[in-house]
């Protein structure tokens, strides 16, 4: 299998609608994160030591978010975090957490929705689960990711109420 990665200056450039093979959106730095993202320890210490900002843009890009969305979550400016990527910097721990678990998140809705994409939309639409609230305003926390990753899994087994 050969992978493609998705790299760019502006995310917002990809089509929200796009059926995007799962082989061209996780870049070959993702998808080695992705046994650190199935095991909350080794998820932890991932996240001490920081992620590169560019994974941050590589989650980013696999959850279809435009690079404003990716700086409101990570409560920091796109233009912070274009400078970490452009500098090779680390995100601090609990940013770093926040995007390994997105990572995990965005595995987790693949598998759950049969596609990112359709995660994607059901990630804008109010979820009765939780609070009628749509589910991607509440991955600015830690928190609340698992929220949503609960949802996500009370989904999977047909738990819709």
């Amino acid at each position: 299998m050969e992978i493609f990665p998705i790299f760019g200056e502006e995310l917002s450039s990809m089509p929200m609608t796009a059926a995007i093979p799962p082989a061209a959106v996780y870049s070959p730095a993702l998808l080695g994160l992705q046994a650190t993202v199935a095991d909350s320890f080794a998820l932890v210490m991932e996240a001490r030591t920081g992620v590169p900002a560019k994974t941050a843009f590589d989650v980013a890009t696999l959850l279809h978010l435009q690079a404003n969305e990716l700086a409101d979550l990570l409560h920091t400016t796109t233009k912070t975090l274009r400078a970490y990527r452009d500098g090779k910097k680390r995100l601090d721990p609990s940013a770093s957490e926040q995007v390994l678990k997105l990572l995990a998140l965005a595995s987790q809705g693949e598998e759950v929705f049969g596609s990112l994409t359709a995660f994607r939309r059901w990630l804008d639409k109010p979820a009765y689960g939780l609070d009628n609230q749509p589910p991607l305003a509440l991955l600015e926390t830690s928190g609340g990711i698992d929220l949503v990753a609960d949802e996500v899994d009370r989904i999977a087994h047909g738990d819709l109420a």
